[in-house]
Protein backbone atom coordinates (compact mmCIF):
# COMPACT_ATOMS: atom_id res chain seq x y z
CA UNK A 1 0.00 0.00 0.00
CA UNK A 2 1.19 3.55 -0.91
CA UNK A 3 1.79 5.82 1.34
CA UNK A 4 -1.10 8.86 2.09
CA UNK A 5 -0.79 12.58 0.31
CA UNK A 6 0.40 14.80 2.30
CA UNK A 7 -1.78 17.27 3.61
CA UNK A 8 -3.01 20.44 1.67
CA UNK A 9 -0.46 23.56 2.18
CA UNK A 10 -0.67 25.10 5.53
CA UNK A 11 -1.95 28.80 4.66
CA UNK A 12 -4.10 28.16 1.87
CA UNK A 13 -6.05 25.60 4.36
CA UNK A 14 -6.58 28.54 6.94
CA UNK A 15 -7.76 31.08 4.69
CA UNK A 16 -10.10 28.69 3.34
CA UNK A 17 -11.21 27.81 6.31
CA UNK A 18 -11.34 31.22 7.58
CA UNK A 19 -13.77 32.69 4.50
CA UNK A 20 -15.93 29.40 4.68
CA UNK A 21 -19.22 29.38 6.37
CA UNK A 22 -22.64 29.31 6.54
CA UNK A 23 -24.22 32.76 5.34
CA UNK A 24 -25.19 33.74 9.18
CA UNK A 25 -21.46 33.76 9.72
CA UNK A 26 -20.66 35.86 6.88
CA UNK A 27 -23.26 37.92 7.95
CA UNK A 28 -21.84 38.35 11.29
CA UNK A 29 -18.28 39.39 9.93
CA UNK A 30 -19.95 42.19 7.78
CA UNK A 31 -21.57 43.46 11.14
CA UNK A 32 -18.21 43.33 12.72
CA UNK A 33 -16.45 45.48 10.15
CA UNK A 34 -18.87 47.74 9.80
CA UNK A 35 -18.40 47.88 13.63
CA UNK A 36 -14.36 48.50 12.66
CA UNK A 37 -15.22 51.19 10.07
CA UNK A 38 -17.56 53.20 12.43
CA UNK A 39 -15.44 52.97 14.97
CA UNK A 40 -12.53 54.42 12.75
CA UNK A 41 -14.50 56.87 11.78
CA UNK A 42 -14.99 58.05 15.52
CA UNK A 43 -11.35 57.72 16.48
CA UNK A 44 -11.00 60.10 13.44
CA UNK A 45 -12.64 62.78 14.52
CA UNK A 46 -10.99 62.52 18.05
CA UNK A 47 -7.64 62.56 16.44
CA UNK A 48 -8.43 65.64 14.56
CA UNK A 49 -9.79 67.59 17.46
CA UNK A 50 -7.90 65.78 20.21
CA UNK A 51 -8.75 64.71 23.49
CA UNK A 52 -11.09 67.72 24.32
CA UNK A 53 -13.95 65.88 22.62
CA UNK A 54 -13.83 63.04 25.40
CA UNK A 55 -14.79 63.48 28.57
CA UNK A 56 -11.49 63.72 30.06
CA UNK A 57 -9.79 66.31 31.84
CA UNK A 58 -6.74 67.51 33.65
CA UNK A 59 -8.52 65.81 37.16
CA UNK A 60 -9.34 62.80 35.69
CA UNK A 61 -6.49 61.60 32.46
CA UNK A 62 -7.65 58.31 32.37
CA UNK A 63 -10.97 57.03 31.79
CA UNK A 64 -13.28 54.37 29.30
CA UNK A 65 -9.98 53.74 27.14
CA UNK A 66 -7.61 52.49 30.16
CA UNK A 67 -10.82 51.26 32.39
CA UNK A 68 -10.73 48.69 29.10
CA UNK A 69 -7.19 48.00 28.77
CA UNK A 70 -7.07 46.59 32.63
CA UNK A 71 -9.76 44.51 32.02
CA UNK A 72 -9.21 42.96 28.56
CA UNK A 73 -5.33 42.63 30.11
CA UNK A 74 -6.77 40.57 32.56
CA UNK A 75 -8.62 38.27 30.09
CA UNK A 76 -5.65 37.84 28.19
CA UNK A 77 -3.82 36.47 31.22
CA UNK A 78 -6.26 34.65 32.14
CA UNK A 79 -5.43 32.03 29.22
CA UNK A 80 -3.20 30.69 31.80
CA UNK A 81 -5.85 29.25 33.82
CA UNK A 82 -5.83 26.49 30.46
CA UNK A 83 -2.15 26.31 29.68
CA UNK A 84 -0.82 25.39 33.37
CA UNK A 85 -3.09 22.40 34.30
CA UNK A 86 -2.69 21.65 30.22
CA UNK A 87 1.22 21.79 29.94
CA UNK A 88 1.97 20.82 33.76
CA UNK A 89 -0.66 18.43 35.09
CA UNK A 90 -1.44 17.00 31.71
CA UNK A 91 -5.19 17.75 32.23
CA UNK A 92 -6.88 16.40 29.20
CA UNK A 93 -9.96 18.40 29.07
CA UNK A 94 -8.19 21.66 29.35
CA UNK A 95 -5.64 20.45 26.70
CA UNK A 96 -8.69 20.34 24.36
CA UNK A 97 -9.68 23.97 25.19
CA UNK A 98 -5.64 25.50 24.85
CA UNK A 99 -6.71 26.36 21.08
CA UNK A 100 -9.85 28.72 21.92
CA UNK A 101 -7.85 30.19 24.81
CA UNK A 102 -4.90 31.34 23.16
CA UNK A 103 -7.56 32.36 20.50
CA UNK A 104 -9.00 34.74 23.10
CA UNK A 105 -5.49 35.83 24.21
CA UNK A 106 -4.41 36.90 20.71
CA UNK A 107 -7.36 39.02 20.47
CA UNK A 108 -7.42 40.39 23.82
CA UNK A 109 -3.80 41.65 23.94
CA UNK A 110 -4.93 43.14 20.35
CA UNK A 111 -7.73 45.16 22.17
CA UNK A 112 -4.97 46.18 24.47
CA UNK A 113 -2.63 47.91 22.89
CA UNK A 114 -4.97 49.56 20.32
CA UNK A 115 -6.81 50.48 24.01
CA UNK A 116 -3.60 52.50 25.16
CA UNK A 117 -3.56 53.96 21.46
CA UNK A 118 -6.41 55.63 21.06
CA UNK A 119 -5.88 57.09 24.93
CA UNK A 120 -2.90 59.05 23.76
CA UNK A 121 -3.37 62.79 22.66
CA UNK A 122 -0.86 62.41 19.79
CA UNK A 123 -0.54 59.43 18.78
CA UNK A 124 1.90 59.17 16.59
CA UNK A 125 4.06 59.86 19.22
CA UNK A 126 3.73 56.02 20.37
CA UNK A 127 6.84 54.90 18.84
CA UNK A 128 8.70 56.50 21.70
CA UNK A 129 7.41 53.58 23.60
CA UNK A 130 9.34 50.80 21.26
CA UNK A 131 12.98 50.00 21.73
CA UNK A 132 15.59 51.14 19.48
CA UNK A 133 13.41 53.80 18.12
CA UNK A 134 12.25 55.61 21.19
CA UNK A 135 13.22 56.27 25.07
CA UNK A 136 11.00 53.88 26.69
CA UNK A 137 13.19 54.82 29.96
CA UNK A 138 13.48 50.85 30.60
CA UNK A 139 14.19 49.90 32.99
CA UNK A 140 13.14 52.41 35.67
CA UNK A 141 9.83 52.97 34.10
CA UNK A 142 7.02 50.61 34.82
CA UNK A 143 5.11 51.24 31.92
CA UNK A 144 8.23 50.19 29.63
CA UNK A 145 8.09 47.18 31.30
CA UNK A 146 4.24 46.89 30.57
CA UNK A 147 5.08 47.35 26.41
CA UNK A 148 7.74 44.68 27.11
CA UNK A 149 5.71 41.76 28.60
CA UNK A 150 2.91 42.72 26.57
CA UNK A 151 4.41 42.47 23.17
CA UNK A 152 6.14 39.06 24.22
CA UNK A 153 2.95 37.76 24.94
CA UNK A 154 1.28 38.58 22.27
CA UNK A 155 4.26 37.19 19.54
CA UNK A 156 4.42 34.49 21.77
CA UNK A 157 0.62 33.38 22.05
CA UNK A 158 0.70 34.05 18.11
CA UNK A 159 3.65 31.72 17.69
CA UNK A 160 2.16 29.00 19.85
CA UNK A 161 -1.09 28.97 18.58
CA UNK A 162 -0.11 28.78 14.63
CA UNK A 163 2.17 26.16 15.71
CA UNK A 164 -0.14 23.64 17.46
CA UNK A 165 -2.80 24.46 14.64
CA UNK A 166 -0.44 23.14 11.84
CA UNK A 167 0.47 19.99 13.99
CA UNK A 168 -2.90 19.20 14.05
CA UNK A 169 -3.08 19.98 10.39
CA UNK A 170 -0.02 17.71 9.81
CA UNK A 171 -2.37 14.93 11.98
CA UNK A 172 0.80 15.49 14.80
CA UNK A 173 0.82 15.31 18.52
CA UNK A 174 0.22 19.23 19.19
CA UNK A 175 2.25 19.11 22.27
CA UNK A 176 6.22 17.69 21.10
CA UNK A 177 8.80 18.00 23.98
CA UNK A 178 10.65 20.69 22.73
CA UNK A 179 8.21 23.28 22.92
CA UNK A 180 7.91 22.86 26.93
CA UNK A 181 10.20 26.18 27.54
CA UNK A 182 7.66 28.34 25.08
CA UNK A 183 4.86 27.05 27.25
CA UNK A 184 6.34 27.68 30.61
CA UNK A 185 7.42 31.18 29.17
CA UNK A 186 3.97 31.95 28.02
CA UNK A 187 2.74 31.12 31.42
CA UNK A 188 5.39 33.18 33.18
CA UNK A 189 4.53 36.00 30.77
CA UNK A 190 0.94 35.85 31.27
CA UNK A 191 1.32 36.23 35.06
CA UNK A 192 3.72 39.00 34.39
CA UNK A 193 1.38 41.21 31.99
CA UNK A 194 -1.39 41.69 34.82
CA UNK A 195 1.12 41.67 37.58
CA UNK A 196 2.81 44.45 36.13
CA UNK A 197 -0.13 46.68 34.81
CA UNK A 198 -1.10 46.53 38.87
CA UNK A 199 2.00 47.82 39.85
CA UNK A 200 1.54 50.28 37.33
CA UNK A 201 -1.57 51.53 39.25
CA UNK A 202 0.23 50.65 43.10
CA UNK A 203 3.22 52.42 42.53
CA UNK A 204 1.76 55.69 42.75
CA UNK A 205 1.67 56.92 46.55
CA UNK A 206 -0.50 60.11 45.18
CA UNK A 207 -3.46 57.91 44.00
CA UNK A 208 -4.49 56.31 47.25
CA UNK A 209 -6.81 54.52 45.58
CA UNK A 210 -4.40 52.09 44.00
CA UNK A 211 -1.52 52.63 46.30
CA UNK A 212 -2.21 49.16 47.53
CA UNK A 213 -0.20 45.56 47.79
CA UNK A 214 -3.07 43.66 47.54
CA UNK A 215 -3.74 45.21 44.02
CA UNK A 216 -1.46 42.67 42.18
CA UNK A 217 -3.33 39.30 43.45
CA UNK A 218 -7.04 40.72 43.36
CA UNK A 219 -6.20 41.53 39.76
CA UNK A 220 -5.35 37.82 39.32
CA UNK A 221 -7.85 36.36 40.84
CA UNK A 222 -10.53 38.66 39.10
CA UNK A 223 -8.86 37.89 35.56
CA UNK A 224 -8.95 34.11 36.43
CA UNK A 225 -12.87 34.69 37.46
CA UNK A 226 -13.72 36.64 34.16
CA UNK A 227 -11.54 34.87 31.92
CA UNK A 228 -12.67 31.72 32.97
CA UNK A 229 -16.23 33.32 31.99
CA UNK A 230 -15.55 34.12 28.60
CA UNK A 231 -13.91 30.49 28.25
CA UNK A 232 -17.09 29.53 29.26
CA UNK A 233 -19.07 31.12 26.94
CA UNK A 234 -16.54 31.01 24.04
CA UNK A 235 -16.76 27.17 24.17
CA UNK A 236 -20.67 26.71 24.46
CA UNK A 237 -20.77 29.14 21.44
CA UNK A 238 -18.63 27.08 19.41
CA UNK A 239 -20.52 23.62 20.62
CA UNK A 240 -23.72 25.32 19.78
CA UNK A 241 -22.84 26.02 15.88
CA UNK A 242 -20.81 22.99 15.37
CA UNK A 243 -23.54 20.99 16.72
CA UNK A 244 -20.92 18.91 19.01
CA UNK A 245 -20.28 18.55 22.69
CA UNK A 246 -17.09 18.51 22.69
CA UNK A 247 -16.33 20.87 25.76
CA UNK A 248 -18.91 19.92 28.39
CA UNK A 249 -16.32 18.78 30.31
CA UNK A 250 -14.04 21.44 30.04
CA UNK A 251 -17.03 23.60 31.24
CA UNK A 252 -16.90 21.86 34.62
CA UNK A 253 -13.56 22.52 35.11
CA UNK A 254 -14.36 26.12 34.33
CA UNK A 255 -17.38 26.14 36.69
CA UNK A 256 -14.67 25.52 39.19
CA UNK A 257 -11.90 27.69 38.52
CA UNK A 258 -14.93 30.37 38.84
CA UNK A 259 -16.03 29.70 41.74
CA UNK A 260 -12.83 29.33 43.57
CA UNK A 261 -11.37 32.15 42.33
CA UNK A 262 -14.38 34.52 42.29
CA UNK A 263 -14.17 33.64 46.03
CA UNK A 264 -11.05 34.64 46.44
CA UNK A 265 -11.61 37.73 44.55
CA UNK A 266 -14.36 38.73 47.00
CA UNK A 267 -12.87 38.46 50.03
CA UNK A 268 -9.76 40.70 48.40
CA UNK A 269 -12.42 43.39 47.53
CA UNK A 270 -14.12 43.10 51.00
CA UNK A 271 -10.48 43.27 52.02
CA UNK A 272 -9.90 46.79 50.32
CA UNK A 273 -13.35 48.29 51.17
CA UNK A 274 -12.75 47.80 54.86
CA UNK A 275 -9.67 50.26 54.67
CA UNK A 276 -11.34 52.70 52.85
CA UNK A 277 -14.40 52.78 54.03
CA UNK A 278 -13.60 52.46 57.55
CA UNK A 279 -11.92 56.08 57.66
CA UNK A 280 -13.45 58.33 55.72
CA UNK A 281 -9.80 59.90 54.38
CA UNK A 282 -7.65 59.20 51.99
CA UNK A 283 -9.09 56.56 49.28
CA UNK A 284 -12.53 56.09 51.64
CA UNK A 285 -13.56 59.91 50.25
CA UNK A 286 -13.57 58.49 46.45
CA UNK A 287 -15.44 55.46 47.37
CA UNK A 288 -17.67 57.49 49.32
CA UNK A 289 -18.10 60.05 46.27
CA UNK A 290 -18.41 56.91 44.00
CA UNK A 291 -21.40 55.17 46.25
CA UNK A 292 -23.78 58.52 46.92
CA UNK A 293 -23.66 59.01 43.16
CA UNK A 294 -21.51 62.23 43.12
CA UNK A 295 -19.14 60.54 40.06
CA UNK A 296 -22.28 61.24 37.75
CA UNK A 297 -22.64 57.56 35.14
CA UNK A 298 -19.87 56.23 36.90
CA UNK A 299 -21.84 55.55 40.25
CA UNK A 300 -24.32 53.80 38.60
CA UNK A 301 -22.06 51.36 37.12
CA UNK A 302 -20.18 50.65 40.26
CA UNK A 303 -23.32 50.39 42.14
CA UNK A 304 -24.23 47.68 39.17
CA UNK A 305 -20.40 45.93 39.49
CA UNK A 306 -21.64 45.10 43.09
CA UNK A 307 -25.29 43.84 42.54
CA UNK A 308 -23.64 41.57 39.85
CA UNK A 309 -21.21 40.30 41.96
CA UNK A 310 -23.18 39.55 44.63
CA UNK A 311 -25.57 37.62 41.90
CA UNK A 312 -23.03 35.59 40.35
CA UNK A 313 -21.68 34.76 44.23
CA UNK A 314 -25.32 33.01 45.02
CA UNK A 315 -24.62 31.64 41.43
CA UNK A 316 -21.74 30.40 41.62
CA UNK A 317 -21.17 29.12 44.93
CA UNK A 318 -24.77 26.93 45.86
CA UNK A 319 -23.84 24.07 43.99
CA UNK A 320 -27.10 22.43 42.69
CA UNK A 321 -27.47 26.34 40.37
CA UNK A 322 -23.52 25.81 39.43
CA UNK A 323 -24.47 22.31 37.69
CA UNK A 324 -27.68 24.00 35.98
CA UNK A 325 -25.91 24.83 32.25
CA UNK A 326 -28.45 27.74 31.96
CA UNK A 327 -27.70 29.26 35.52
CA UNK A 328 -24.01 28.90 35.29
CA UNK A 329 -23.72 30.65 31.45
CA UNK A 330 -26.09 33.39 34.01
CA UNK A 331 -23.46 33.45 35.85
CA UNK A 332 -20.80 33.70 33.38
CA UNK A 333 -21.98 36.77 31.99
CA UNK A 334 -22.74 37.93 35.84
CA UNK A 335 -18.88 37.57 36.30
CA UNK A 336 -17.64 39.34 33.00
CA UNK A 337 -19.88 42.32 33.09
CA UNK A 338 -19.05 42.43 37.03
CA UNK A 339 -15.65 42.34 36.49
CA UNK A 340 -15.63 45.18 34.00
CA UNK A 341 -17.70 47.40 35.86
CA UNK A 342 -15.52 47.22 38.96
CA UNK A 343 -11.95 46.73 37.53
CA UNK A 344 -12.41 48.94 34.69
CA UNK A 345 -14.04 52.48 35.15
CA UNK A 346 -15.25 51.35 38.61
CA UNK A 347 -11.42 51.02 39.24
CA UNK A 348 -9.28 53.52 36.94
CA UNK A 349 -11.62 56.49 37.65
CA UNK A 350 -12.03 56.63 41.28
CA UNK A 351 -8.22 56.30 41.48
CA UNK A 352 -8.34 60.66 40.24
CA UNK A 353 -10.83 61.09 42.84
CA UNK A 354 -10.52 63.03 44.84
CA UNK A 355 -6.84 64.93 43.34
CA UNK A 356 -3.59 65.44 45.28
CA UNK A 357 -4.64 69.19 45.81
CA UNK A 358 -8.68 67.81 46.89
CA UNK A 359 -10.93 68.48 44.25
CA UNK A 360 -13.94 66.16 43.47
CA UNK A 361 -14.09 65.89 39.70
CA UNK A 362 -16.48 63.57 38.05
CA UNK A 363 -16.04 61.34 34.38
CA UNK A 364 -19.05 60.55 32.13
CA UNK A 365 -17.91 59.27 28.58
CA UNK A 366 -18.38 61.15 25.37
CA UNK A 367 -20.61 59.41 22.63
CA UNK A 368 -17.23 59.16 20.61
CA UNK A 369 -15.15 57.40 23.49
CA UNK A 370 -18.03 55.10 23.32
CA UNK A 371 -18.01 54.91 19.36
CA UNK A 372 -14.13 54.13 19.53
CA UNK A 373 -14.54 51.91 22.39
CA UNK A 374 -17.42 49.60 20.92
CA UNK A 375 -15.06 49.60 17.04
CA UNK A 376 -12.07 48.34 19.03
CA UNK A 377 -14.67 45.37 20.75
CA UNK A 378 -15.36 44.91 17.18
CA UNK A 379 -12.20 44.54 16.01
CA UNK A 380 -10.90 41.84 18.36
CA UNK A 381 -14.39 40.18 17.91
CA UNK A 382 -13.43 39.91 14.23
CA UNK A 383 -9.67 38.46 14.99
CA UNK A 384 -11.28 36.04 17.56
CA UNK A 385 -13.72 34.87 15.27
CA UNK A 386 -11.55 34.27 12.34
CA UNK A 387 -9.37 32.26 15.02
CA UNK A 388 -11.97 30.36 16.52
CA UNK A 389 -13.48 29.56 12.90
CA UNK A 390 -10.54 27.88 11.90
CA UNK A 391 -9.67 25.83 15.13
CA UNK A 392 -13.02 24.88 15.12
CA UNK A 393 -12.64 23.88 11.04
CA UNK A 394 -9.29 21.91 11.87
CA UNK A 395 -10.64 20.19 15.20
CA UNK A 396 -13.94 19.10 12.89
CA UNK A 397 -11.46 18.02 9.88
CA UNK A 398 -9.71 15.91 12.47
CA UNK A 399 -12.17 14.11 13.97
CA UNK A 400 -13.91 13.18 10.67
CA UNK A 401 -10.20 12.56 9.42
CA UNK A 402 -9.96 15.50 7.36
CA UNK A 403 -8.90 14.88 3.60
CA UNK A 404 -9.30 11.74 2.38
CA UNK A 405 -6.50 11.71 0.42
CA UNK A 406 -3.94 11.56 2.90
CA UNK A 407 -6.44 8.98 4.99
CA UNK A 408 -4.84 5.47 4.78
CA UNK A 409 -6.56 3.00 2.44
CA UNK A 410 -8.74 0.24 4.38
CA UNK A 411 -6.63 -3.18 4.09
CA UNK A 412 -9.51 -4.31 1.94
CA UNK A 413 -9.70 -2.23 -0.93
CA UNK A 414 -10.23 -3.18 -3.89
Amino acid sequence: MSDPSPPDPFLPTLCRHALAGPPLYHAWIALLLAGVFFGGLAYGEQAGLGLQVTGLSDQVVWGLYIGNFTFLVGVAAAAVVLVIPAALLHHPEAAKALLPAKALAIAAVVMSLLFVLVDLGRPARIWHALPGWGTPNFPLSILAWDMLVLGLYLALSLFLFFFVLRRHHRRLPPHPPGLFPAILLAILLGIGIHTVTAFMLAANPARPFWHSSLLAPRFIASAFAAGSGILLLTLRLLDRFDHASRFQETEAFLRRVMAITLSIHLFFLASELFVHLHRHTGPGRGTMLLLHGGAGYLSDWVWTGMALNGVRAVLLLVTPWRRHRGISGMAAVAVVVGVWLEKGPGLIVPGFIPTPLGEMAGYDPTAIEIRVSLGIVAAGLLILTLLLRVTSRMAAASDTGGNRRHRPAPDNAG
